[in-house]
C-alpha cells in the first residue's frame, strides 16, 4: 500500500499533523460530537479574512505572523483533547462531525452478516460503539495472536511472524511497501525500508533531551504487557527500550530520508541476503504473501541499506526473549483502539507525557478514526455526496489553471536557470496532473468481511484486505487514479511520481477555500497551497523527477549547483529561526516545505495579479488587493501547538511551525515590503541582496 513504508516520503503533504484522524482516542459511546471551544471560532467576514482576530498593536514587519493573528490566538484555547489547534484543526473536527454523522445513519441497523458497502460501513461503526461487548471480550481477541508470538522458538519462526506483520497487527523491524518505481513509474515494486521503533525518532533514543520520553515509553511498555499477562513485564519493558536503542542507532537520520537518489539502492534477494546476514529474508518475504513462483528473482528497492545490515545485525544478537516480549507489546499497542478502555487508559498516560494533551478525546471520534482506517474512500464516496458542492470542483479547477500559468510565466523568465534546463522544466509544467475533491474511480469493498460484535477481527480484516489490495497490483501496470488521501482528509499531496497534486474535498472550505470570497483572499489561500504542492515538483527533492515522475538526473550541473545555493541560503534563514528558547528549526529536514511555501505564495501573488487583466485591485476595507493576498496565506497558518508537540515536530515534521511559514516567505519577497511598508529596523527586514528567490 502506498503509505506501508518510508517510501511514501515522496509525496509531499500539505501538513502532516493534520490528518482526519487521532491515535489514543477514547470516551463514551455514541457520545454527541464536542464543540469547538468558543474562543477558537473565528468569522472571515464578508469578503474572507478574520479582521478581529489582527493584531494592529504588532507592526507588520515585526512580525507579519502576529500582525495577521496575534488576537485570535491570546484569546484562542487549544481543545484538551488535542496537541495544536488551528484552521486545519477545525475543519478536521467539521469533516469527523460529518463522518460521524454518515455512520450514525449507517450503523442504525447493524446487521450480522452484512454484504453491501453501506451495511458493512454501519456494522463497523456499530460494532466499534458496542463498549459492553468490548469490555465483555477483555483480552479475548488477542489470544490467537498472542498464542503466534510465544510459539516462536528461533530466528526463522521470527522473520515469519514478523512478515506477516503487513496484513495483520503483527509487527516486524522492516517495512515492506508496494510503490511505484521511482525510475520506471509506471511499475510497481516492492520497497524496504527501516522500520522498528515505537518513539517518533531515532532521537528520541539517542539524545539527552527526550531522556524523560523515554522513561515514560518504558513504563507504557510495562504497563502494556501487564494487561495483556506477559510475564514479567518490567524487565521486559527494559530490555525493549535498550534493544529499539540499538535499532535507533542504526538508523538513518530523518533528513537523510529526503534524498530520492540515496533512497534507491535496487537488489536482488541474493545481494540482500549478503548485504544483511543474519535474517531469514526468504521467511519473512513467503509470510508477508509474496507469490512464492520465481521469488528468487524479485528485487527491491531499499531505502537505507546502511540501516538495514545494521538493523540485521542487532536481531541477530539479541536473545529471543527480548524478541518475542517486543512483539507482544507493540501488537498490544497495534490493537489498543480495539481492546478494553484499559489498555487505552495505559497508552495515553504516554501519549500525555510524550505530546502533553490533557485528556483523552471522546469515543466516537475514535470509532471514525478506527472505521475511516479500513474503509476510507467507501466513506469519501458519501461524503463527497453529501458534503462536496460541484461548483467548488469547478471553481478549484480554475484556480489551479491560474496558478500553472503563473508558473509558466515564472519557467520562462527565470534568470539563473540555462535554456535546456528551463524547457525541460516547463515540459514537466504541461504534463503536470491535478485532481480536485475525489478520485477518478471508487474503490471495491467487496472482498472485505465485516461481522457484527468482532471489533478486534473487523479491524484486522481490513488490514488485511488493505494489503491483499497491494499485492494484486504488484505486477500490473501503476493505476495513476489511486490516492493517498481520502476526500474526507484536510491535506493536499504532491506525488512526484506521478507528476501530480491532489486536494481532496475536505481542505475546499474557508478558510482555505471560499467561494464567496474577495477573489484576492481565495489566491493567497487556497492559491498559495496550489502554488506550494505545484512548486514540490520543483523543490530540491521533487526536482530530481522528470515529466514522466522518473527519478532522473535532467538539469545542467551548473543548474543544480545554482539552485543548491539558493536553497542552502534559504536554509540557513529557517536554521536560524528559534521557535522554543534553545529551539531552532531544522533547515535541511523542512528545505522542501520552505521553498514551497515561498514559491506557493509568491505564484499566488502572480496569479491574483493576471486575474486583474490590467486593471488595478479593488480597495476594501482600506487594504489593497496585495494585502488582502498576504493576510489569506497568514489566516491559514493561524495555528497554536503544545510545548511538547513543538518539540516533538521540530524533530519528526518536514513542516516548518506556523509563524515560520508565514514570516519567512514573505520577508523574501519584493512585493510585501511594498505592500506593508516595511523598512530597514523593522525585525524581518531583509536587504535586497540578501532575499531568496528561487521561483
Amino acid at each position: 500500500m502506498p503509505d506501508l513504508s518510508l517510501r511514501a516520503i515522496f509525496r509531499h503533504a500539505l501538513l502532516l499533523s493534520a490528518v482526519m484522524g487521532a491515535g489514543s482516542l477514547a470516551g463514551q459511546a455514541h457520545a454527541a460530537p464536542q464543540s469547538t471551544p468558543q474562543t477558537a471560532q473565528a468569522s472571515f467576514g464578508a469578503w474572507g479574512v478574520d479582521l478581529a482576530g489582527r493584531d494592529l498593536a504588532t507592526v507588520p514587519g515585526n512580525n507579519f505572523f502576529r500582525y495577521a493573528n496575534g488576537t485570535y490566538l491570546e484569546h484562542l484555547k487549544i481543545p484538551a483533547d488535542m496537541t495544536s489547534y488551528g484552521p486545519f484543526n477545525a475543519l478536521a473536527e467539521l469533516s469527523r462531525t460529518r463522518v460521524q454523522s454518515i455512520l450514525d445513519d449507517l450503523s442504525a441497523h447493524p446487521v450480522a452478516t452484512p454484504r453491501t458497502t453501506e451495511e458493512k460501513l454501519g456494522t463497523f461503526y456499530a460494532s466499534y460503539m458496542d463498549v459492553a461487548e468490548v469490555e465483555r471480550l477483555g483480552t479475548q481477541p488477542l489470544t490467537q495472536d498472542m498464542d503466534a508470538i510465544r510459539a516462536i522458538k528461533d530466528m526463522a519462526g521470527f522473520a515469519a511472524l514478523s512478515g506477516t506483520a503487513v496484513g495483520s497487527f503483527q509487527f516486524g523491524p522492516f517495512s515492506l511497501g508496494i510503490n511505484p518505481d521511482a525510475k520506471d513509474p509506471t511499475r510497481y515494486a516492492l520497497t524496504l525500508d527501516q522500520a522498528g521503533l515505537g518513539l517518533p525518532d531515532r532521537d528520541y533514543y539517542l539524545k539527552p533531551a527526550f531522556a524523560a520520553k523515554k522513561v515514560a515509553y518504558q513504563s507504557y511498555i510495562e504497563k502494556a504487557l501487564t494487561l495483556a499477562g506477559w510475564p514479567e513485564p518490567g524487565k521486559a519493558a527494559a530490555a525493549i527500550v535498550i534493544f529499539e536503542s540499538k535499532l535507533a542507532e542504526a538508523h538513518w537520520p530523518r533528513a537523510d530520508l529526503r534524498d530520492p537518489q540515496k533512497t534507491y539502492n535496487p537488489m536482488t534477494l541474493a545481494e540482500l541476503g549478503t548485504k544483511a546476514p543474519g535474517f531469514d529474508w526468504v521467511a519473512w518475504l513467503s509470510a508477508s504473501g509474496l507469490p512464492a513462483q520465481d521469488m528468487d528473482k524479485r528485487s527491491l528497492i531499499v531505502g537505507e541499506p546502511s540501516a538495514i545490515t545494521g538493523e540485521a545485525r542487532v536481531l541477530a544478537a539479541t536473545d529471543m526473549d527480548t524478541l518475542r516480549a517486543w512483539l507482544a507489546f507493540h501488537l498490544v499497542e497495534n490493537a489498543t483502539t480495539y481492546l478494553p478502555d484499559s489498555f487505552e487508559q495505559a497508552r495515553f498516560v504516554f501519549t500525555k507525557a510524550l505530546t502533553g494533551q490533557p485528556t483523552l478525546t471522546a469515543r466516537w471520534k475514535r470509532g471514525v478514526q478506527a472505521t475511516s482506517a479500513a474503509m476510507g474512500m467507501a466513506l469519501g464516496k458519501v461524503y463527497v455526496q453529501r458534503y462536496f458542492p460541484p461548483e467548488n470542483r469547478v471553481a478549484m479547477q480554475k484556480l489551479t489553471t491560474d496558478l500553472k500559468n503563473a508558473f509558466r510565466v515564472r519557467l520562462q523568465n527565470n534568470s539563473w536557470m540555462s535554456a535546456a534546463t528551463k524547457e525541460a522544466a516547463l515540459r514537466k509544467l504541461e504534463n503536470f496532473e491535478i485532481q480536485v475533491g475525489y478520485p477518478n474511480h471508487w474503490r471495491d469493498y467487496t472482498g472485505l468481511a465485516v461481522k457484527k460484535g468482532d471489533v478486534y477481527g473487523n479491524a484486522r480484516n481490513g488490514v488485511a484486505f488493505e494489503w491483499r489490495y497491494w499485492l494484486d497490483r504488484l505486477d500490473k501496470p501503476v493505476d495513476r487514479n489511486e490516492w493517498d488521501m481520502t476526500p474526507q482528509t484536510v491535506n493536499a499531496y504532491n506525488n512526484p511520481l506521478f507528476d501530480q497534486v491532489v486536494f481532496p474535498a475536505a481542505i475546499l472550505q474557508p478558510p482555505f477555500f471560499n467561494i464567496k470570497a474577495d477573489p484576492a483572499v481565495n489566491y493567497g489561500a487556497i492559491g498559495g497551497v496550489i502554488g506550494h504542492e505545484m512548486t514540490h515538483s520543483f523543490d530540491d527533492e521533487g526536482r530530481q523527477f522528470d515529466e514522466h515522475g522518473r527519478l532522473r538526473d535532467w538539469w545542467t550541473k551548473d543548474d543544480a549547483e545554482r539552485f543548491q545555493k539558493l536553497a542552502d541560503r534559504l536554509g540557513a534563514q529557517y536554521d536560524a529561526f528559534e521557535v522554543l528558547p534553545g529551539v531552532h528549526v531544522n533547515g535541511k529536514l523542512t528545505m522542501g516545505e520552505n521553498i514551497a511555501d515561498l514559491g506557493g505564495l509568491t505564484l499566488a501573488l502572480d496569479a491574483y495579479h493576471a486575474s486583474l487583466n490590467g486593471k488595478p485591485a479593488p480597495v476594501v476595507d482600506g487594504l489593497s488587493g496585495e494585502q488582502r493576498v498576504f493576510l489569506g496565506w497568514a489566516q491559514v497558518w493561524r495555528e497554536k501547538l503544545r510545548e511538547e508537540t513543538i518539540r516533538r515536530l521540530v524533530v519528526t515534521d518536514p513542516h516548518s511551525p506556523p509563524e515560520a511559514r508565514v514570516n519567512l516567505p514573505m520577508h523574501n519577497i519584493d512585493a510585501w515590503y511594498d505592500a506593508w511598508n516595511v523598512q530597514p529596523g523593522d525585525k524581518l527586514y531583509l536587504p535586497m541582496q540578501q532575499r531568496v528567490k528561487i521561483w
